[in-house]
């Protein structure tokens, strides 16, 4: 997460912000054959998430928490998130998390 605030309410107001996409479906979101029509908007008004998604893109395919400012990417094996993780640059901060990518309940029940 770059150190900046997005303005939610600028993202969504902004003239170019795309407001008739189709809705994804949940699967197609976790397979990532979707994408974050705020993100060009966040990433032209905040420079700092710009850089940050720059920065994580040259280790894996790296997305936008709605309209930002954290920015996430997935990685096969925790080793190699910490050793990127480690990398980033100074004012950026976050965590490692392991992904549930499943639409079935662990639960087991209704």
């Amino acid at each position: 997460t770059p150190a900046c605030e997005v303005a939610t309410a600028a993202v969504f107001s902004h003239e170019h912000l795309t407001r008739n996409s189709s809705a994804i479906k949940m699967a197609d979101f976790l397979a990532g054959r979707s994408r974050n029509d705020c993100e060009p908007i966040t990433r032209g008004l905040y420079a700092e998430v710009d850089t940050a998604l720059n920065w994580l893109e040259k280790f894996a395919p790296a997305r936008m928490t709605g309209t930002g400012a954290a920015v996430f990417a997935s990685f096969d094996h925790e080793a190699e998130a910490r050793a990127i993780f480690e990398q980033r640059p100074a004012g950026l901060d976050g965590f490692i998390a392991q992904g549930l990518n499943s639409l079935e309940s662990s639960s087991g029940g209704d």
